[in-house]
């Protein structure tokens, strides 16, 4: 699918000029054509047949080539929407690396080190888990809520990928920050108070929390911080930054919840695989909770 795509590309790139000035601004098609076409199109072709070498030369190309056209686009604001198709490129050449390379995306290594799943100290008063829990929100928040998005709509400006975003859209978004970042306390809170932990895995709670938020969805930190992220989104102004949002929820869904649902099923066994055949993963089951299942 990568080779026809870029195959398609770089045939409208020579028969359509509005393509090959929103893709490439004002740089030589034939010349970045003379490495492209071998080295992303004819690769991915090969890696396809099961090639290891081409998928590592078409991934590792297209990385490089992601970065030099973001570099390029940020300072002259030309082929921003060339970035924002190599980005996509690169994230789907890795995925495909893995596949061809390991036969499966290896997920288990974001657990790896100090991100691996460990209980918190018991021994710690409720109070000191509820502070290093406020604590961590305010270094997490801070990074992918404030941090993140304003570089993101920055440079969504700088490469001229915006679009029109009616004034009610910012209303909404204030609402639904506030809203997600109460229930983000909320289940914060009581996740540290209850369960004796904290929401990093090197610090996970020691017992199994099903009070509050978690009476009606499995993940409402989760929830809130997805919520949260759309809310910015939305304040800015930035579809990207929506989509920040939308790609987080995917990577935490597909790739750190079966992690961490593990874990706690390893950990409290029949209790957790109760409350997971009770209790949804996203949205509330309408007219029941745990605690009245």
């Amino acid at each position: 699918m990568q080779a026809v795509a870029g195959l398609a590309w770089w045939t409208l790139v020579f028969l359509a000029p509005p393509v090959r000035a929103a893709t490439l601004g004002a740089l030589d098609p034939v010349a970045v054509a003379a490495l492209d076409i071998p080295l992303f199109v004819l690769c991915s072709a090969l890696a396809a047949c099961g090639i290891r070498w081409a998928a590592v030369v078409a991934t590792g190309w297209t990385a490089l080539v992601a970065a030099a056209l973001a570099v390029y686009a940020t300072f002259t604001t030309e082929a921003g929407l060339g970035v924002l198709m190599m980005i996509a490129a690169t994230a789907c050449s890795g995925l495909a690396l893995c596949f061809v390379l390991l036969g499966r995306v290896p997920t288990d290594w974001i657990i790896r080190g100090p991100f691996a799943f460990r209980s918190a100290a018991s021994n710690r008063p409720a109070t000191a888990h509820v502070s290093a829990t406020i604590a961590q929100m305010i270094l997490f928040w801070g990074f992918f809520l404030v941090a993140v998005p304003l570089v993101i709509s920055w440079l969504e400006g700088r490469w001229l990928v915006s679009l029109p975003v009616p004034q009610f859209a910012v209303i909404a978004g204030a609402v639904v920050l506030v809203l997600a970042s109460i229930l983000g306390v909320s289940s914060a809170v009581t996740m540290s108070s209850k369960g004796r932990g904290t929401p990093l895995p090197s610090a996970m709670p020691n017992h199994l929390v099903i009070a509050g938020p978690y009476r009606w969805v499995r993940n409402p930190m989760a929830v809130a911080g997805i919520a949260q992220g759309i809310g910015v989104g939305l304040i800015l102004g930035s579809w990207l930054v929506v989509a920040y949002a939308m790609i987080g929820s995917l990577v935490w869904n597909y790739a750190v919840r079966p992690l961490e649902e593990a874990d706690l099923e390893n950990r409290f066994g029949a209790e957790f695989r109760r409350y997971r055949s009770s209790v949804s993963c996203w949205l509330p089951r309408v007219g029941r909770n745990f605690g009245r299942s």
